[in-house]
């Protein structure tokens, strides 16, 4: 049990588009950079979507003005279009990370296509990127397929159905397909049947799990993802955020409690746990209410 686990921070990100404060650019880059301080490595810093539809994500140029580029750190930004692509390389960002859904219901709602057009979308991504690549570079790019393990507008996914989209992104050559639970309706058995048919589907793709905690099932999904053998796990520091366009899908898995769970079965992460509570409180402050991780009122053990 000495295996390495990466954990890609999703609070800049995930976690504050669904809170009710709104907070200014320069407050979410120091998150960013108190992250760092705390160990993350790969940080979802911005989305690249209409401030008409998330104002929390607003000024994600600003943001990443405040980031100069550091050795040793990525700082991702999350698109959902070609604009928004367009948006992401014009601010430097280290890497893009794609979102398009398992779902017609929620890729309707979310972005206005369906799974097949989101999927050609994504096509046209990566042919601009591998001309951009020939000429002057491009950031790395990731995808995330939501709604994995069930959707608030069409309902059950069928394993063999994410299969098969995990599939095609293989086949376009996406190097890390994230798989996620948007609206917390995973089970630890469930995951493990994703894995093995996703592993199966695009056997060179790196594979990332993205859980929310909305029901109380998300540390035991990550469990069961390390258990299958995933090593890229998503979290989001103080538990916060959540989904705002899939309705009661709050809350992610929080950093800390993910680490805490981690490195006391002897999985290393790279984090420090005590700056991640710390920031966690930080952040719980920023927002207007107390940061919902567990370990962020109990604390680490054992105490030093």
């Amino acid at each position: 049990m000495s295996r390495f686990i990466q954990i890609v921070e999703v609070g800049p990100r995930d976690g504050l588009q669904n809170e009710k404060a709104v907070l200014a650019p320069a407050v979410r880059a120091d998150l960013v950079h108190r992250l760092e301080d705390a160990g993350a490595k790969r940080i979802e810093a911005v989305s690249f979507v209409h401030p008409k539809y998330v104002p929390q994500m607003a000024g994600a140029e600003e943001v990443m003005a405040a980031l100069p580029h550091q050795g040793g750190r990525s700082r991702i930004g999350l698109v959902l279009n070609a604009k928004g692509y367009d948006r992401a390389l014009a601010t430097g960002v280290d890497e893009v990370n794609v979102s398009i859904s398992a779902t017609d219901g929620f890729g309707l709602k979310n972005t206005g296509l369906t799974a097949k057009q989101q999927q050609e979308m994504l096509a046209d991504i990566i042919a601009r990127r591998h001309n951009a690549q020939a000429s002057e570079g491009a950031p790395s790019l990731t995808a995330m397929i939501s709604c994995v393990w069930g959707c608030p507008f069409d309902g059950e996914v069928s394993v063999d159905l994410v299969a098969e989209q995990v599939g095609v992104l293989g086949e376009l050559g996406v190097r890390e397909i994230g798989l996620a639970d948007t609206i917390g309706v995973a089970d630890p058995w469930a995951v493990t049947r994703v894995v093995e048919a996703a592993k199966k589907a695009a056997p060179d793709a790196v594979l990332r799990l993205h859980f929310h905690d909305t029901r109380n099932t998300g540390l035991a999904n990550a469990y069961a993802g390390v258990q299958a053998g995933i090593s890229v796990l998503d979290a989001s520091v103080g538990g916060i955020g959540g989904c705002p366009f899939a309705p009661g899908a709050t809350g992610n898995i929080a950093t800390e409690d993910l680490v805490y769970m981690l490195e006391r079965g002897g999985y290393p992460t790279g984090y420090d746990l005590d700056a991640l509570i710390a920031t966690a409180r930080w952040i719980g402050e920023a927002i207007g209410r107390p940061a919902p991780s567990a370990l962020s009122r109990a604390g680490g053990f054992p105490k030093v």
